[in-house]
């Protein structure tokens, strides 16, 4: 059995959900309390690829910001993916999100890349269209998320891991 590690770089706005997906992903366990990030949050966890080949997704939980400073722009290097991570109930943080992946093409050459639009458990109060997410997939897979219940944390992250496969 042979295992490959890839660097992943989370990014979106402030409050958006990166932790808690992490937290979901990696833990599979979900917080009602909100902590800011400040700076960068490593955390990691194995995905079986193949019966012989396993991938370490080594996850870089990124402080939330609308825009990249050079701090965070050195915490992309090395990076081979990205999870753009918006808030369904903003879309401001989906424009957000899509912008930060410009950015961070500045420093990571065609990275792998998801977008999870987090908080599908608050569907209801959604502003991001149905209309702007089939606009959206047709160049990007897009993962509708909650972590709270977990709906499509791991999906998001299977589907990046295979996109990472060696």
């Amino acid at each position: 059995m042979s295992e490959i590690a890839r660097k992943v770089c989370m990014l979106g706005d402030f409050g958006v959900g990166k932790t808690s997906l992490v937290a979901r992903f990696v833990r599979n366990t979900f917080s009602e309390k909100y902590l800011t990030t400040v700076g960068v949050k490593v955390d990691s966890r194995v995905v079986a690829l193949t019966d012989a080949v396993d991938l370490k997704l080594v996850v870089w939980d990124i402080a939330g910001k609308a825009a990249l400073d050079s701090v965070n722009k050195n915490y992309l290097r090395g990076a081979s993916g990205l999870i753009l991570v918006a808030d369904g109930t903003r879309e401001a943080s989906l424009r957000a999100a899509l912008n930060l992946a410009m950015q961070a093409r500045d420093v990571i050459n065609d990275p792998a890349c998801v977008l999870f639009v987090n908080k599908l458990d608050l569907i209801d109060r959604w502003e991001v269209a149905p209309a702007v997410l089939a606009e959206i997939r047709r160049n990007l897979a897009v993962f509708e998320t909650s972590a709270l219940s977990g709906d499509g944390v791991e999906a998001g992250f299977a589907e990046l891991a295979q996109r990472l496969a060696p």
